[in-house]
Parts: structure tokens; C-alpha cells; sequence
């Protein structure tokens, strides 16, 4: 059942206005299942944090299980890994005269089941531009050996949403072979240097392995792997979060096991020959998403902490490098769940958060958050 879903938000209301959508089937009643579906909006009120120059404000509600947030070049529209329900949402942010709106873009991924307790049903994960209109989208629907990386050419997408099948490009799957007992699957993050696309993946548990994807003149090449994290940092393997340094370093957050607590680790690899250069071990549970300041270079990351959720957020990152390097982790801000984030031009932070859902809610706990005043 396709559905194309356009919310229009509106900051003077506490609750979201009711969806539109535009059925294509002959059902003239929505479901109590398909009512479930509709991203909204939330309350306006923006919440200082512990920092009081940092201020929050939640954009949109009732996401399921948002996995992936990318910020398109010029035009600032955010797009949003659905990943529950499979699907693409674009928030665009208000301009003057003008309510921001949320829409399903993309639909028709495959679902599967992550986790080991709590679950959780995903779909599409990381997210990334290559260019203005170019949005590469990592999988995690399929299994282990059969995930591929699309990409999609979104100033086609006009009233209705597309589904997979009209991705302009697919790349992979990485099958199982004599480098990988299992084939790769589950792209949780997604980094571009101009070059090629950077992604963690889940796999084989004794490589911990980051692929890579070349792009020339906006196609993409073969999707291969490229770094087995694991043989080189010896301890902790689970590549998810991942960024560019500003000096060019592919900067990856080595999560470690999901039932072990402040085992992340914060790595620094060089981008051509795929050797680990800098270890750094962090008081961190589960790094999940890295991204560095676009004025400051400040690096900060996500901690999804698993077993402990209340020990996650956002933290700031201050490494010093040299003949004794050092970190110094500052927590920013407490949040339920966190997966993915992504700087906008001009420093704003959004950030998506898979929640805890409580016993009566009538919404999912998801959200897509806003974060300004960071440095």
C-alpha cells in the first residue's frame, strides 16, 4: 500500500495537525495501524540545557525507530531514515511567510529485526549527500550478504513518493567471501569525502569491517570492503558511527559490545592506506554517530548506551594529539536513544532519537530534534 504522506506543521500548535494522505488503494477507511503512521509535530517550546547557551527543540514526533538524518546542500531540507516503517521522510524547516512540512519521499525498503533486547524493526539506515540532489541511502532491511547501498536523485520525487525500485543507482551487495565469513550487511552510517562513500557495517563480529564506495562524476563504482577495524584497534569491533576529520582522517566510533559498559572506543584512520593512526579509549557505552562543528571543528558524537540509556547523549570530543595524546569527554545533553545526526551550514544540529516508549502513549517515542548554540 502506497501512501504519501504531507504534514503541515505549525509552531503555535502543541500537537501536530493531522496528516494528509493520499490513499492508491480502493480503502476509502485508514486503519488504526496505518493512523499510527504519521510523523508530527511537537510542542514549540524550545528547553535550555545543561549548558545554557545550548538550547533543544523537538521538530517531529511519532518516528519509528529513526535511523539515519542527512541535511541537503542549499536548499537545508532534512531528510530522515523512517527506518520502522521503511520508508524516506524530508522535513523542510520554516522560511519567512512559510510552515515547515514533513513528507514521505521514498518507501518500499526491506524490513528486518536488530537487537538482542530490546528489538527493533528497521529498515534504510545511514544517510548521506554526494551532491545537491544525490542521496545515497545504506540498507539494513535485507540480510547479512545481500544489503546494498541506493541511490537516489530526489529532484525527481515531486507529489508522490518513490519507492526502491526507481533508485537511480544500487551498489553492492558484499557477499560472503574468503574476507568476510558472513557478507556485510546493516550500513548503520555513511561518511563522503568527495571521493568515495565510507560505511560501517555489520558482518563478520571478527573483522568489524568499514566498506568504501568510489564516486566518479556523481555514479558509483563497486562497493568493497576496505578496513577491518577490529585486527587493528585488537579489542572492540562494531564500527558504527564514522565522519571526516577536518584534516582528512576517517574519525570512527568502535562501539564495542552492546552488554559492556564505557568499552567505545574513538578511532583515526588514514583515509588512503586504511591504517589505524590514533586509539582512544572514551567513558563512552555505545558510540553511534560522529560529527565535527562546520564553524568550530569541534567534534562531538552520540551515545546510544544500550544497556544503561540513561548514561546516553550527546558529548563533546576534545582530543589533543601528539607524543601523549588525550581525550576529554563532555556530556551536552541527556537524550532517549539517540542514532544519527548531521550539522547544518551554519552549526545547527539535528539529531535523531529512537526513544522509550510509555505504557499509553498514543504516539511512537521518535523524534527529530533540533540543537543550536553548540560551539
Amino acid at each position: 500500500m502506497r501512501r504519501c504522506t504531507r504534514i503541515l506543521l505549525s509552531w503555535a500548535c502543541l500537537l501536530a495537525l493531522t496528516t494528509s494522505l493520499q490513499a492508491q488503494d480502493q480503502k476509502k477507511e485508514k486503519s488504526a495501524s496505518e493512523q499510527q503512521k504519521k510523523p508530527a509535530a511537537a510542542k514549540p517550546a524550545e528547553k535550555p540545557a545543561a549548558d545554557s547557551k545550548v538550547k533543544t527543540r523537538d521538530l517531529v514526533i511519532n518516528l519509528y525507530n529513526p535511523c539515519g538524518v542527512a541535511v541537503q546542500p542549499d536548499t537545508g531540507h532534512v531528510y530522515i531514515s523512517g527506518s520502522g516503517y521503511q520508508r524516506i521522510l524530508r522535513f523542510t524547516p520554516p522560511k519567512e511567510n512559510q510552515m515547515p512540512t514533513i513528507a514521505e519521499v521514498i518507501n518500499g525498503f526491506p524490513k528486518d529485526v536488530y537487537g538482542k533486547g530490546p528489538k527493533y524493526e528497521i529498515g534504510p539506515l545511514g544517510l548521506v549527500f554526494v551532491s545537491k540532489n544525490l542521496l545515497a541511502v545504506g540498507g539494513g532491511g535485507n540480510p547479512d550478504g545481500k544489503e546494498v547501498l541506493w541511490f537516489f536523485d530526489v529532484s525527481q520525487i515531486k507529489d508522490q513518493p518513490i519507492d526502491t525500485k526507481a533508485a537511480k543507482h544500487v551498489a553492492g551487495p558484499i557477499p560472503k567471501s574468503e574476507k568476510t565469513n558472513r557478507g556485510e550487511g546493516n550500513f548503520y552510517a555513511l561518511a563522503y569525502d568527495g571521493k568515495a562513500i565510507y560505511i560501517t557495517t555489520n558482518g563478520d563480529d571478527t573483522k568489524g569491517w568499514i566498506a568504501r564506495c568510489p564516486i566518479n562524476n556523481g555514479t558509483p563504482g563497486k562497493l568493497e570492503l576496505f578496513i577491518a577495524t577490529k585486527p587493528q584497534v585488537e579489542t572492540t569491533d562494531a564500527p558504527v558511527g564514522i565522519t571526516l576529520s577536518p584534516d582528512g582522517k576517517l574519525v570512527v566510533g568502535q562501539a564495542g559490545e552492546i552488554n559492556v559498559p564505557e568499552d567505545s572506543l574513538l578511532c583515526f584512520y588514514n583515509i588512503q592506506t586504511g591504517k589505524l593512526e590514533l586509539k582512544l579509549e572514551t567513558p563512552l557505552y555505545d558510540i553511534v554517530a560522529l560529527a565535527y562543528h562546520p564553524k568550530s571543528k569541534t567534534l562531538y558524537a552520540l551515545d546510544f548506551a544500550w544497556m544503561a540509556p540513561d548514561k546516553g547523549g550527546l558529548f563533546r570530543l576534545d582530543v589533543t594529539t601528539g607524543q601523549q595524546p588525550s581525550l576529554k569527554v563532555t556530556k551536552v545533553l541527556s537524550l532517549d536513544k539517540p542514532t544519527a545526526m548531521a550539522f547544518a551550514p551554519d552549526g545547527t544540529l539535528y539529531i535523531t532519537l529512537i526513544g522509550t516508549a510509555k505504557e499509553g502513549d498514543k504516539y511512537k517515542p521518535g523524534k527529530l530534534i533540533e540543537v543550536t548554540g553548540l560551539e
